[in-house]
């Protein structure tokens, strides 16, 4: 069981550092051959930043744990809605932008009850297991080219829509010779391979050895850790005072991976679903629908300290659910 631990908190810096080698080498090269900053974030970055989240599920899916597949998804869109905007609020107030109110809060909701559609065969059809079939994740990948369609569509300044979107002037892209690029991405393919399958691994037998359910180890302990980098750039941006795109960031890092990573996990393997996690998609469209009165909240189209606190309260109870069900 040490060995096991050990390896399942390798596995998230293998996963972490993996993703950071994978588009730091594609980027490179990418730059090498004339392609825009502006380009290599919408392509490179944004898919590049969602690979841990994806390995973790697709691995999940095709081990025979489906619930670890489902629950990193839904548990990563709990942290980044309540954990990571409730503790940036904190440090400093978030603007928000009337089209993330209009527009991509309206868009996450309607990702959210797709996948709840979509899943729930037993409840709506009454016929059979519920299973998130191929056919359903290529469905999800449909909806997520409308939304990339969306985001292209989106002045310079509002690119960062796209989850942990780091790319925006060119000196930030550093170009290195073809070789040490290529080896890079070799690195970060490895790196996620196997952060991904210590991960997936250690859950599943840390879940068997204390009793838990491996849903519960999903939405808490994993979803945490693959959200962790996304905090700290987050806080780190708060400081600096460049945090007033956070929570666009977080409601466009919801809708990819409900869209793209459950998507694509699926379409690569079917994930059955438990229908216990009903709740949880319950209590994720609330949270949702919550943001808005809470950014119209006193000061107007602003997430304040006291919002910050909430949504951090909100996910305490949140955890503390999560423990009763076991």
């Amino acid at each position: 069981m040490i060995v096991q631990i050990v390896l399942f908190i390798l596995g998230f810096i293998f996963l972490v550092k993996g993703a950071d080698f994978l588009v730091d080498g594609a980027s490179s090269i990418a730059k090498k051959y004339g392609f825009s900053s502006i380009m290599i974030g919408l392509t490179i970055v944004a898919f590049g930043t969602s690979l841990p989240e994806l390995l973790v599920s697709a691995l999940s899916a095709i081990g025979g744990s489906p619930d670890i597949a489902v629950g990193n998804i839904l548990g990563s869109n709990f942290s980044n809605t309540l954990l990571i905007l409730g503790a940036t609020a904190v440090v400093t107030p978030l603007v928000v932008k009337k089209n993330t109110i209009n527009k991509e809060v309206p868009f996450s909701l309607l990702a959210i009850l797709a996948v709840g559609f979509l899943m729930n065969d037993s409840l709506i059809d009454g016929l059979g297991p519920n299973v998130l079939t191929r056919i359903d994740g290529l469905i999800l990948l449909l909806f997520f080219i409308v939304f990339v369609y969306y985001t292209f569509t989106l002045k310079k300044e509002r690119l960062k829509v796209l989850p942990k979107f780091k790319v925006s002037k060119e000196e930030d892209i550093k170009e290195r010779k073809n070789y040490k690029s290529i080896l890079l991405i070799l690195l970060g393919i490895v790196g996620l391979y196997f952060g991904g399958e210590w991960i997936v691994s250690g859950a599943v037998e840390i879940a068997t050895y204390f009793g838990l359910s491996e849903a519960l180890i999903g939405l808490t302990i994993i979803s945490i850790g693959t959200s962790l980098p996304e905090l700290a750039a987050s806080l780190i941006a708060a400081k600096k005072g460049e945090a007033d795109m956070a929570v666009g960031a977080v409601v466009g890092s919801n809708i990819f991976n409900l869209l793209w990573v459950l998507g694509l996990s699926a379409t690569i393997f079917p994930i059955a679903y438990n229908s216990t996690l009903n709740i949880d998609l319950i209590l994720l469209i609330a949270i949702t629908i919550l943001l808005v009165p809470l950014i119209y909240a006193g000061r107007k189209n602003v997430l304040t300290k006291r919002e910050g606190l909430i949504l951090l309260g909100i996910y305490v109870f949140y955890l503390v659910f999560l423990g009763i069900r076991g």
